[in-house]
């Protein structure tokens, strides 16, 4: 395949710098979540959401693990492949972990309605009204919900209290107590810009950065910081809007225990800069919140033309690593430290490169180089094209040159 100019430049390149926040976000608290939550004492509080001390908004990721596999369990060859019994370097058989996972990573933009069944065993319906199955695998189940209600203030809803959650879109008259985090991301990899949540956690103006200093310990108002840049893997230097400049340590907020600096980037989605690439961040006061509920169309199945090493194609609806069918779904992979979590949607096409690594062309005509994943590594198990009636073609990843989406 030969490559786009701009797709060439900037693998060789890495990113440039974004612009300023996308044009689907306009100024107003539309980016916050929204939705009605039902109690099992049949009450129902209604407001902006947050999940805890983290998600707030509809491009956050919600995660979970998949309680059905079809695909994977009926194309699981390729798990038995990579699982060779050996005695003496003979293979005497094969070995396949059937109990294998798969996470749910989600917007919470895509989402209707979560209903939970027991404990940690959900469903979850998208807008299209597909309805999928889960079981526990990250915080974002379990953990109290907090209700901005109109009239009572804030309500922690404790998740074993919790029977479902509606979501709809956020009221223009919403009045939130902050706003959310903006800045511009400096990387060994490249340069990203957009909306922040720090360490996984911070992303309004009133959350708190905390740190140690040799006159004590700070805890700081996210409004109030103006940069952050790292010192050494004790600390980091951290300038205010007032012009102080402070070196904090000793917490995972400031030191080599980051968890890591989201950026919603409009050009790629969500990505994480590990503390390790990291280097600065610059944050920005806009109006805008992100995009609204609205701005989620409904979702559409990924189809396109699977080609493979031999020379054949196949087109039609696909079923990308077993599993992803949807393209609200996220490509995961990295590069430089840096991982990316592209929706599909985004996404033009995917080219497995020798070793353990995928060329992806973005629909920008920009190429990224990933790898560390199981999406685009050797680790991938495949594609099935669906065609005509219940005919199903199955291609092992090593089998795939590349993949066009419609």
């Amino acid at each position: 395949m030969i490559a786009p100019r701009i797709g060439m430049i900037a693998l060789l390149l890495g990113p440039t710098l974004a612009g300023p926040a996308p044009a689907a976000d306009k100024p107003g608290p539309h980016g916050f979540i929204y939705g009605t939550v039902k109690t099992s004492g049949d009450h129902s509080y209604t407001g902006s959401l947050r999940w805890g001390t983290e998600e707030a908004f509809w491009d956050d990721l919600f995660n979970s693990t998949k309680d059905d596999l079809p695909y994977l369990e009926e194309h699981g060859q390729a798990k038995r492949q990579r699982n060779r019994i050996k005695v003496f370097g003979i293979t005497v058989g094969y070995r396949w972990d059937a109990s294998v996972s798969r996470m749910f990573i989600a917007r919470f933009g895509d989402i209707a309605e979560i209903e939970v069944l027991h404990d940690q065993q959900i469903k979850v319906k998208m807008k299209d009204g597909k309805t999928y199955s889960m079981d526990g695998g990250s915080n974002d189940i379990g953990n109290a919900i907090f209700v901005l209600d109109p009239d009572l203030g804030e309500v922690k809803l404790e998740w074993s209290r919790i029977e479902s959650i509606v979501f709809k879109p956020t009221p223009a008259n919403l009045r939130p107590p902050a706003y959310r985090l903006y800045g511009a991301l400096e990387t060994a990899a490249g340069k990203f810009e957009g909306y922040v949540q720090w360490d996984t956690q911070e992303c309004l103006s009133t959350d708190k950065l905390d740190g140690n200093t040799a006159d004590g310990d700070l805890s700081i108002e996210m409004g109030r910081i103006r940069s952050i840049a790292k010192n050494n893997r004790e600390g980091s230097r951290v300038e205010l809007k007032d012009g102080r400049s402070l070196v904090l340590e000793g917490t995972n907020d400031v030191d080599s225990s980051l968890r890591g600096v989201w950026i919603e980037d409009p050009r790629y989605g969500r990505i994480r800069a590990s503390w390790e690439t990291f280097e600065r961040v610059l944050f920005k006061e806009v109006e805008a919140s992100g995009r609204g509920y609205g701005d989620y169309g409904p979702p559409r199945p990924l189809r396109g033309t699977v080609t493979k090493r031999d020379g054949g194609q196949h087109s039609g609806p696909l079923v990308f690593d077993l599993d992803e069918t949807e393209d609200w779904e996220l490509l995961n992979g990295e590069r430089e430290g840096v991982e990316y979590y592209i929706p599909f949607r985004l996404i033009r096409s995917i080219e497995p490169t020798r070793g353990e690594r995928s060329r992806v062309v973005l629909r920008s005509g920009e190429e990224l180089l990933l790898g560390e994943s199981q999406d685009v590594s050797d680790s991938n198990d495949g594609v099935v094209i669906l065609g005509p009636g219940d005919r199903e073609t199955y291609l092992s990843w090593n089998e795939v040159k590349r993949i066009d989406f419609d």
